[in-house]
């Protein structure tokens, strides 16, 4: 059972903001009220700005949250969009795998970079949630079926299996006081939809936002991003796909067709998507271009074979689950559900 978590920003600083402040009130008493002792980085609150101009401070904090014996979970504040600047203070010298373990990562979105990065010292981490998204909600409690999973993470240390929500929730526009105890405008969910293959496929899930894949080997948002994510062989070989599944979720940028098409192809040219026994994909926020993503996925893919599952509560919609990374998965798109081997 988790006792302790420790906060990190390891990419954007909002949590440290004043138009936050709100935000980080609600989300502390939530997690001790779930018994939780709450700690924070050293320099998790220190702003968008700071946290922007000192990316060896950021990498620092994730040293010290796996230094410090007290620390069961790791949980990422927030996403953003460069994280991948802490490579080189957390790769060189091997100043992170010295003191790595298999404690609970927790983190979406930009973390995706953390993630891969942690894949390939290999360490198990779990995608899907984070403090700002998640535990913060602005609602009167955590959305029931984000709550759930989480509450599963902190009691078990796992996740047994994710079913889809009954409903899912309109992005929030404002963020502040205001808003707080308004609840989302909500939808009935439809659940997993399954666009080509076996219904039933199997391996170990890794991946994440399409958005941050597509960073890696692009470099019009970071000029430098490519030949960083190159020089520390942050993306895993085609070997290493093989038989895995891979996720992928759209973030809030909301990603033009055009631009998934060309992350599915960098995808495609390096042999991932005939590698993998299936993708499964997360239902984009407000279900924006969902039609165009499910066309691009079977399209792109080119091999009917390969079983790909949309829809799932995985990303940026709310409500979000959580899922395993390294963890020995089965998905069975008939009787709506995906297991973990635990």
């Amino acid at each position: 059972m988790i006792k302790t978590i420790e906060i990190v920003s390891l990419s954007s600083g909002t949590i440290g903001e004043d138009f936050a402040a709100h935000e980080l009130k609600i989300g502390i008493k939530r997690l001790k009220d779930m018994g939780l002792k709450v700690k924070f980085s050293t320099h998790a609150l220190s702003g968008i700005e700071y946290i922007r101009d000192h990316p060896q401070d950021r990498a620092a904090d994730l040293i010290e949250a796996y230094s410090d014996p007290e620390v069961d979970m790791i949980l990422c504040a927030i996403g953003g969009d460069d994280t991948y600047r802490l490579l080189p203070h957390l790769l060189d010298n091997d100043r992170l795998k010295k003191v790595l373990d298999d404690r609970i990562f927790l983190g979406f979105s930009d973390t995706t970079i953390n993630h891969l990065m942690l894949h390939g010292l290999g360490i198990k981490t779990f995608y899907g949630q984070s403090f700002l998204a998640d535990i913060c909600e602005l609602e009167t409690d955590m959305l029931p079926y984000s709550r759930h999973y989480f509450e599963e993470l902190i009691r078990t240390g796992s996740i047994k299996e994710i079913r889809p929500g009954d409903v899912w929730y309109e992005e929030r526009t404002l963020y502040d006081e205001s808003q707080v105890g308004v609840p989302r405008k909500k939808h009935k969910n439809t659940g997993f939809e399954l666009l080509q293959g076996p219904p039933v496929f199997s391996g170990k899930v890794l991946g994440g936002c399409i958005d941050s894949i597509f960073d890696i080997f692009n470099g019009e948002r970071y000029e430098d991003m490519p030949a960083l994510c190159g020089k520390y062989h942050l993306f895993p070989d085609r070997d290493d796909w093989k038989g895995r599944i891979l996720l992928l979720e759209s973030s809030e940028e909301k990603p033009s067709p055009e631009k998934y098409r060309k992350a599915l192809m960098y995808l495609k040219e390096r042999g991932v998507l005939n590698a993998v026994s299936g993708v499964i994909a997360g239902k984009p926020m407000d279900e924006a271009y969902a039609g165009d993503y499910k066309k691009l996925l079977v399209s792109v893919t080119d091999d009917p074979s390969v079983s790909i599952l949309f829809n799932v509560n995985i990303g940026h919609a709310t409500p979000r689950c959580i899922i395993p990374f390294g963890i020995d998965a089965t998905v069975d798109a008939d009787e709506q559900v995906i297991r973990f081997d635990i």
